[in-house]
């Protein structure tokens, strides 16, 4: 199953990112001769209400959807590893300025969050990079800091301290290679998460802005006209759904050897 997802996720990154390259329509040229037409081989995924190629209408919004979901999903799983981090080993004050922070964060549902921060901006790919990742690093932080409390009550790292060794050093040098694979799980999960955030802000307009396109963006333009024309909403959802379930099963993966060498250790 992992090399499945993996192929998966391949396959619509090449898609998104070098299918432009070989496929001869664009994504916003309007035929209006060829309006809600269903698939065939001239137009490979049909048409939307103006006429444009779905196909090539994917290929863009899947770079703004993949760009946005890695993006968001570095930034906070990185932002999680640092505080998470530095939390677990300082402790006192530090820990608990943390506590408040992300007890705070949690207060309100993510989603929500992301409504209200998005409201009163005009959305881009780059604005949806920073505000998702603003409200997306408490959960691995909390986890990073966790795994650091366990790793500074070793014997090595107490060690460490007595023997005056830099605090930047003993995180990067011994805590680093520890809490990578929780980093690379939370990333993993992060990207899907970040896509669906995308998408429910497209699907409800407060997402991406025209010229820019999204997957999001394109499922919301088929909603009007679904009951005739079921393939404009239906491919994008598809993708989006294809993107996130081999992610999930990429985490469930790495979780898994997670917990096997916790285990052995």
């Amino acid at each position: 199953m992992p090399k499945f997802s993996m192929f998966i996720l391949l396959f619509l990154f090449s898609f998104s990112f070098f299918g432009s390259f070989f496929y001869i329509n664009d994504a916003v040229t309007l035929h209006s001769h060829d309006i809600l037409l269903a698939p065939s081989f001239d137009y490979f995924l049909g048409t939307d209400r103006l006429g444009r190629d779905i196909f090539a209408r994917l290929m863009e919004g899947g770079k703004v959807s993949l760009l946005i979901g890695v993006g968001s999903a570095f930034i906070a799983s990185f932002l999680g590893l640092i505080l998470g981090s530095i939390a677990g080993y300082f402790r006192g004050n530090i820990d608990k300025a943390f506590i408040v922070t992300v007890d705070l964060f949690l207060t309100f549902p993510t989603f929500f969050l992301l409504l209200a921060l998005v409201s009163y901006v005009n959305a881009s790919a780059w604005v949806l990079i920073v505000i998702i990742s603003i409200t997306g690093w408490m959960t691995t932080a909390r986890l990073i800091r966790s795994e650091s409390f366990k790793i500074r009550s070793q014997p090595y790292i107490k060690i460490l301290n007595i023997a005056n060794v830099s605090k930047v050093k003993i995180l990067f040098k011994y805590y680093a290679p520890i809490l990578a694979p929780i980093y690379f799980v939370s990333f993993t999960f992060g990207v899907g998460g970040a896509i669906l955030a995308e998408s429910g802000l497209s699907f409800l307009g407060l997402g991406i802005v025209a010229p820019q396109m999204s997957w999001g963006t394109i499922l919301s333009g088929g909603k009007d006209v679904v009951e005739i024309a079921w393939w404009v909403s239906f491919f994008p959802g598809l993708m989006i759904f294809l993107v996130t379930f081999s992610l999930i099963n990429i985490s469930n993966y790495l979780q898994q050897i997670t917990n096997k060498k916790q285990i052995q250790n």
